[in-house]
């Protein structure tokens, strides 16, 4: 599935001993690799904490899907962003990566059955996918002024034994949206040979310009899903709370495959019953609490963004990619070494932490990906100094 410019395993590995090396010297870093906003300098409300006390918390009451209260809150949320998603079509869950297993189970028999995944994109989907006996097949996200799905390669991929194709909108790293077009050529396709879609939208809060991460398929605006479509979001993201737990599923198509999921859905959830009862009592007021920290770190990655933009434009051999929303930002640079050298370079000589290309499965040299989670002041002079170093 991967490219072989660098082990998967290597480089990582080899940034992490080279960082502890770094900071047992006691030298102080830039991180270009944050992903934490509760590390990011983010004010939160006080009142947040308080929500998990809810006294609905004291009393035991399983639902396989999720309490009635807490899938409309969600149902809420979704419906902010303009899509129609009714509370009895969506299922709770522990967090986006659980939900991805549960998915898996529900849609694939191990040893054999796959799914398509985007590339480039985070590495978690490796390890999601063949931890629950799945075999990824990739398919390519091609950059010409802006990422598009490379289709042909969704072509050449499918097999007899793919269930599902992931979809990442908006992407990470690449902060790459799916267009109506795209996202209608993967759901034909699924609809035409028995798969599902599974569409993350994770990032979708967080568009870097003011034009807002389109809806994509929505009964709101007369557009209902062709195949079985499984939308995914959470509150690690949309209120910058990852350490609350709590992660949704949205089941959206063809009425008799929905009603046949939701179905399958409640008994695999049933077995686990994952999500903790003071998180889903909370849900209401920590979705409606957290609006304010979705605003205040969307001003954040903006500054950020903006901040790069204008840096970056002095640098005529450096370029930066074109991103539609999400926390990260995508550099090309010139070829003059390996971005794990690359990598290194900046850690050792420039005391700046960032993501070489190569994480994410990018086809070729050379790629940095940054964070726009830090506070504007440290993004600024981290970004001044990655420049300095890779322009030529």
């Amino acid at each position: 599935m991967f490219s072989s410019r660098v082990p998967r395993e290597l480089g990582p590995n080899r940034l992490t001993r080279a960082v502890e090396r770094v900071r047992a010297a006691g030298r102080t870093l830039l991180d270009l690799t944050l992903t934490n906003p509760t590390a990011a300098g983010i004010e939160y409300p006080a009142s947040l904490p308080g929500a998990l006390a809810e006294r609905a918390a004291g009393r035991y009451d399983p639902r396989p899907l999720g309490l009635p209260g807490a899938r409309a809150a969600v149902a809420g949320d979704y419906a902010r962003r303009g899509i129609e998603m009714p509370p009895d079509r969506i299922a709770l869950t522990a967090s986006t990566s659980e939900a991805y297993s549960v998915l898996f189970k529900l849609l694939c028999e191990p040893s054999g059955d796959a799914a398509m995944v985007p590339v480039p994109s985070y590495p978690l989907f490796d390890h999601l996918t063949r931890l629950d006996g799945v075999t990824p097949i990739a398919y390519r996200l091609e950059y010409h002024g802006r990422w598009i799905v490379d289709m042909d390669t969704v072509d050449a991929g499918w097999t007899g034994r793919v269930r599902a194709v992931l979809a990442v909108s908006p992407n990470n790293p690449t902060g790459s949206t799916l267009t109506g077009a795209e996202l209608d050529g993967l759901a034909r396709r699924c609809a035409e040979r028995d798969a599902a879609l599974i569409v993350d939208e994770v990032f979708a809060d967080y568009p870097l310009t003011s034009a807002p991460v389109a809806p994509g398929f929505s009964r709101t605006h007369g557009a209902a899903a062709p195949c079985l479509t499984f939308r995914l979001g959470g509150l690690s993201k949309s209120a910058g709370l990852p350490q609350v737990k709590l992660g949704w599923i949205g089941v959206d198509g063809p009425d008799a495959l929905v009603r046949g999921a939701l179905d399958r859905l409640e008994l695999i959830c049933d077995t686990y019953l994952s999500v903790a009862t003071p998180v889903q009592a909370a849900a209401p007021r920590l979705i409606d609490e957290g609006a304010a920290v979705r605003q205040r770190i969307l001003e954040r990655v903006r500054t950020n963004y903006e901040s790069l933009r204008a840096l970056s434009a002095a640098y005529p051999s450096v370029e930066l990619l074109h991103g539609d929303a999400g926390w990260s930002a995508v550099l090309r640079v010139a070829s003059t070494r390996s971005e794990e050298d690359l990598a290194l370079e900046l850690l050792e000589q420039d005391g700046v932490l960032v993501h070489p290309g190569f994480f994410f499965d990018f086809p070729h040299e050379s790629f940095l990906v940054a964070s726009l989670l830090p506070e504007p002041p440290v993004f600024f002079e981290a970004i001044r100094r990655v420049l300095e170093r890779v322009h030529v």
